[in-house]
């Protein structure tokens, strides 16, 4: 694999999970604030699942990705300089965050399906 191609991977692996992330909680919040507000979304429920799915699979994604540039940089030395130390670095950062980022979705989710919507304190 070419290095510019390792490149593009691995910070779509460092970067996906964070924006997926980001995706599902803006987006969420506004379907549930249109299901309380006078438009009425149909299916709040429904949109909150397909929200989390979608998120949930980009960061799955980013996650092999990362383990593609893991892979791909096996015999670079951790502290290596240069352009395939920086890669291996990077791809060892993506597979921790990543995984962080998916049960941040999970939870994210959770608490958009579980919560009681459109009540006053």
């Amino acid at each position: 694999m070419t290095r510019t191609r390792l490149e593009l991977l691995q910070w779509y692996a460092l970067l996906g999970g964070p924006l997926a992330w980001a995706a599902q909680h803006v987006a969420g919040y506004f379907v549930a604030d249109g299901a309380c507000s006078a438009g009425h979304v149909p299916a709040p429920t429904a949109f909150e699942v397909a929200l989390a799915i979608l998120a949930g699979a980009a960061v799955l994604a980013a996650e092999a990705a990362a383990f593609v540039v893991f892979r791909a940089t096996r015999d670079t030395p951790e502290d290596a300089p240069g352009p395939f130390g920086r890669l291996r670095f990077f791809a060892e950062a993506a597979l921790l965050g990543n995984v962080l980022f998916f049960v941040i979705v999970v939870l994210d989710a959770v608490g958009a399906l579980y919560q009681l919507p459109c009540r006053l304190s």
